[in-house]
């Protein structure tokens, strides 16, 4: 956490902890109270055996803002962290008081087709079977999670600060049974999605910011759904934005905040 003012709260994704959000919690702690936990089973969170369905990740996320004291907040996330951070304003529209959604799909909802035309990505696949990846990633960790994020800053890399605190994160059978169990879990975040979709529309003031591979994918989705949404494509930028292109994801960010107009003394 760092700052004070209305509350930020900034969901990662994989393979991420929350230092991915490091250049924008310095670029908003002046104004904002900025939260940025590491999710269920990731980092330094508990490697919880089950709860890695995008609505039980919502129901974390509403526990700690209840838990800091703070009755709402825009909610920011990225890749994995998307799909609760969409969840827990469909649930709780109360509590969410700007969406800010990234480089992520929901679920089975339409308006992805040309995005999937050719199936998933190929990681899907081998994340989803349970015990496989852990028993074949054991011991080269490092080697896997450089290749996403050299992929995802379009060959440009991280400090190596932050690549090694993510390799860290992520070495060890347990800390890959954690990460891949989201994956595993989609089945039943896709539903709860779909679920909440014809339910209710989504009324919470949202911005959707698409980058590579995802672009306006997730755009399309929402556009039907939404009530007030903007969004934004970052050119030439990889799938990590907020570590790739920090400054144009803080300039939009500044743009949709509410709030706080004068940074908070002291």
């Amino acid at each position: 956490m760092a700052g004070g003012g209305p509350a930020v709260l900034l969901l990662h994704g994989f393979p991420h902890t929350w230092e991915l959000w490091t250049d924008v919690m310095a670029g908003l702690s002046d104004r904002y109270r900025v939260i940025a936990p590491d999710q269920r089973g990731f980092g330094a969170s508990t490697r919880a055996a089950t709860g890695y369905d995008a609505g039980s990740l919502a129901d974390d996320a509403e526990v700690l803002l209840a838990a800091l004291g703070e009755t709402s907040a825009t909610v920011v996330g990225i890749d994995a962290g998307t799909p609760p951070a969409f969840l827990l304003a469909m649930r709780r529209p109360a509590l969410v008081r700007r969406l800010v959604l990234m480089e992520s799909l929901l679920g089975r909802l339409p308006g992805a087709e040309a995005f999937l035309a050719d199936g998933p990505p190929w990681w899907f696949g081998f994340h989803t079977e349970p015990g496989l990846a852990e028993a074949v990633l054991d011991g080269n960790e490092a080697r896997y999670i450089d290749w996403f994020l050299d992929a995802g800053t379009l060959g440009d890399g991280l400090s190596p600060h932050i690549r090694d605190a993510f390799v860290r994160a992520y070495t060890g059978r347990e800390a890959l049974r954690c990460a891949f169990s989201s994956y595993r879990a989609l089945p039943t975040s896709a539903a709860q999605i779909q679920q909440a979709a014809a339910a209710t529309r989504l009324t919470v003031p949202t911005t959707v910011i698409g980058s590579h591979p995802v672009g306006s994918a997730l755009e399309h989705q929402l556009r039907p759904l939404a009530d007030d949404l903007t969004a934004h494509l970052v050119e030439d930028c990889g799938h990590i934005i907020p570590l790739h292109w920090p400054a144009a994801l803080l300039s939009l960010l500044r743009e949709c905040l509410p709030g706080a107009e004068q940074p908070v003394p002291g």
